[in-house]
């Protein structure tokens, strides 16, 4: 079949599988292209493995360091008249190529929540790796069934206490407008936490522990974002936030559990805003993005997931244990972001911004470009006009 774009809201309901492998190769090309990272991980665990900053840190360590993985994941695969998710391809993708590379790579795709998928995981690694040395957390779902209770768990984008107004865009039709958000209430709040809280992380640790199979001096990380005053009301002061609090609880308690087991360490990584699947999702975060990838553009700043990650692991998580923590002991690699100067010129753009200078005064075509290329569109060099198999299995 021919496959085309076709946006719906927030998200692409199609995917190339041609392009998303030609995405896969741009960044494993990245990693490459910087040169071996000593010291770096040789076996990894990736929960949440296919797409965003998963994806990047399984490609940065087998790419940069050689590391065998397995990666965790919940992809729908392709059905007659329809393709499969992105995160489907991108996996294939990089499974193909690392097993040509002479890498060890295998997938489990199913609830990373779930008990079952934990015990199949705990079951490969046994079999296939030998004790884990870096744990990757990169979980992003909307909902999570308990496995202690059953209950179903589903997240909210809200913020906390009062209503929130402010400016928001619409990516795909260019429309600026204000949006007004209600508040979550305590129930809502909650459920988040659940949801994108650290408990399933600390499961996962504890797991690998019980079955010995986390190698002394082991790494974990997950990720975060905390961003500027614009987005504060919807992200760090909202639901997410609350999440994100306590999902740097669970990093402080799986850090004494890891440095008591060898001198391993965990921590959270405070990344820089980028387009993925889930900020598309959360209202006023486009804008700002937008806003963002012009000054950093113009600056020669800007990153992607591959380039955070392949800085991340080069320059601090393996050189030598120079990890750039925070007073709240987070790692940063936000630091481009949130210089005085980037943030003092959004903060003069973001009032002036309409829907007639939207173009003008953002980068709304850059977003709109990697936004598609989450779904592999837009890849050079890739015939979009072509027939194309869209059923690929591994």
């Amino acid at each position: 079949m021919i496959i085309k774009p076709k946006v719906r809201g927030f998200v692409c309901v199609t995917a190339h599988p041609t392009g998303c492998a030609a995405h896969i190769q741009e960044q494993i090309h990245h990693v490459m292209s910087k040169g071996s990272i000593n010291h770096g991980p040789k076996k990894i665990l990736v929960i949440g493995a296919s797409t965003g900053y998963g994806l990047a840190s399984r490609i940065t360590a087998a790419f940069g360091s050689g590391a065998g993985s397995l990666g965790i994941f919940f992809e729908r695969p392709s059905e007659d008249g329809r393709t499969a998710t992105p995160g489907w391809y991108n996996s294939i993708a990089f499974t193909r190529a690392a097993r040509a590379a002479g890498l060890y790579a295998e997938n489990l795709n199913g609830d990373a929540f779930s008990t079952d998928i934990k015990q199949q995981a705990l079951t490969i690694i046994a079999r296939d790796m030998g004790p884990i040395d870096l744990v990757v957390y990169s979980l992003a779902s909307p909902r999570r069934t308990h496995p202690r209770t059953g209950v179903v768990h589903k997240s909210v984008l809200k913020p906390l206490g009062a209503p929130y107004t402010n400016k928001t865009v619409d990516p795909d039709k260019g429309i600026v407008s204000e949006i007004t958000i209600e508040p979550a209430n305590e129930q809502e709040a909650a459920d988040t936490v659940a949801v994108m809280g650290g408990e399933d992380w600390e499961m996962w640790i504890q797991a690998l522990a019980d079955a010995k199979l986390l190698a002394p001096g082991a790494t974990s990380m997950a990720f975060s974002y905390l961003g500027p005053v614009h987005t504060w009301p919807i992200y760090k002061d909202g639901t997410i936030g609350r999440a994100k609090v306590d999902l740097e609880r669970a990093a402080r308690a799986i850090d004494a559990k890891l440095q008591a087991h060898g001198g391993g360490r965990a921590f959270i990584s405070v990344n820089k805003a980028l387009v993925t699947q889930a900020s598309s999702a959360i209202p006023v975060v486009p804008l700002y993005i937008s806003i963002l990838y012009k000054i950093m553009k113009a600056q020669g700043t800007h990153e992607g997931c591959i380039e955070q990650m392949q800085r991340l692991f080069s320059t601090q998580l393996y050189a030598n244990g120079r990890l750039n923590f925070d007073a709240e002991g987070r790692t940063r690699v936000d630091d481009w972001e949130m210089r005085p100067e980037v943030q003092a010129a959004i903060s003069e753009i973001w009032p002036q911004v309409t829907t007639e200078n939207l173009a003008q005064l953002t980068d709304i075509t850059g977003y709109r470009a990697e936004f598609l290329k989450l779904f592999g569109f837009g890849l050079p060099g890739v015939n979009y006009d072509a027939d194309v198999e869209p059923h690929v299995t591994f």
